[in-house]
């Protein structure tokens, strides 16, 4: 029973990591696209 609650605490864990990756990466998407937008404009 430990180990299995030691797994469910690293899933949960890996899938905060990978969110935070992937708002890192739209964080940094979206401020390309208005440094995009204010250089042509």
């Amino acid at each position: 029973m430990a180990s299995k609650n030691n797994r469910k605490k690293k899933s949960k864990r890996e899938r905060r990591l990978k969110f935070v990756i992937y708002l890192m990466i739209l964080a940094m998407f979206l401020s390309s696209i208005t440094a995009g937008l204010a250089f042509l404009l």
